[in-house]
């Protein structure tokens, strides 16, 4: 009898040890292709923010995020969350675009969206970001300044159009830019009110990449940017001829083929007003 007791005992032990490994198996699965950038904590949890690049930036950023539970030091499985970033500057207070949050295809604990800081913090002005979340029917949230450097390439332009509205234009994709027709993304956005930057639908980005160093010279079948039904966001096709410093300029028109912004390159107009960057 003893030696049955002391079999049950190892069974139940190697069976919890299993399970424990497999917890933290997937739990550093949740993870693979992201970096930390912060953690945001309450009385309750840690919110842990993450990236392929482990910081954030002026432009587009998609970050996840997972939010753990300090009693238990496990991850949250069920939440539903949402986020509100806010610019404190001098005079005023802004948000800008960003997505809602969802959980991550395929994780159980992970979360995603994206947020477009249209503006990179300064020695007096600075991003907060606060996460809501809802767990079991209970409401949390967190609220810390977060770190927003500026860009080392332009990735993001704003705004006001000949309509009157102003407009914020992120370059999403590529993110590794070669020497071939890329896919491009890009959102477009426009400013509600000071909180509030919807996507605009049925508009059209006109591209002319150039390379200023190299007499401006263009390139070959690009692809202007239209609206994707799927995602809401805008695709087209870049070509980058050669390696080197690529100004993609560009012209923002409305559903009625207007232009709001932007200028065709011509030999006498070298470049846009509004434009992204590209090096590689």
């Amino acid at each position: 009898m003893k030696t049955l007791r002391i079999l049950s005992l190892a069974i139940l032990a190697f069976f919890a040890s299993c399970s424990s490994d497999n917890d933290e198996t997937v739990t550093a699965n949740e993870l693979d292709g992201l970096t930390k950038i912060q953690e945001m904590t309450n009385d309750t949890h840690v919110v842990e923010l993450y990236s392929a690049t482990g910081t954030l930036q002026q432009g587009h950023n998609a970050i996840s995020l997972r939010i753990k539970n300090k009693a238990t030091n496990e991850y949250e499985k069920n939440a539903t969350v949402s986020w509100s970033p806010l610019m404190y500057m001098m005079s005023m207070q802004h948000a800008c675009p960003y997505s809602a949050v969802t959980k991550t295809s395929g994780k159980e604990t992970l979360y995603n969206g994206y947020i477009v800081f249209q503006m990179a913090q300064n020695d007096t002005e600075y991003w907060k970001l606060k996460v809501n979340y809802t767990i079991n029917g209970t409401e949390y949230n967190v609220d810390e300044i977060i770190s927003v450097p500026a860009s080392a390439k332009r990735r993001v332009t704003s705004f006001t159009g000949t309509d009157g509205s102003k407009y914020v234009l992120a370059l999403i994709e590529p993110t590794n830019p070669k020497v071939a027709l890329n896919d491009i993304k890009m959102g477009v956005f426009k400013m509600e009110n000071m909180t509030s930057f919807p996507i605009v639908n049925d508009y059209t980005v006109k591209i002319d990449p150039r390379m200023p160093s190299m007499g401006n010279h263009g390139s070959p079948n690009n692809v202007n940017l239209t609206q994707s039904a799927t995602d809401l966001l805008y695709h087209g096709k870049l070509s980058l001829t050669m390696t080197g410093y690529w100004k993609i300029n560009l012209q923002l028109l409305n559903s009625a083929n207007e232009v709001l912004k932007g200028e065709e390159i011509t030999e006498t107009t070298t470049e846009s007003s509004i434009y992204f960057e590209v090096e590689f």
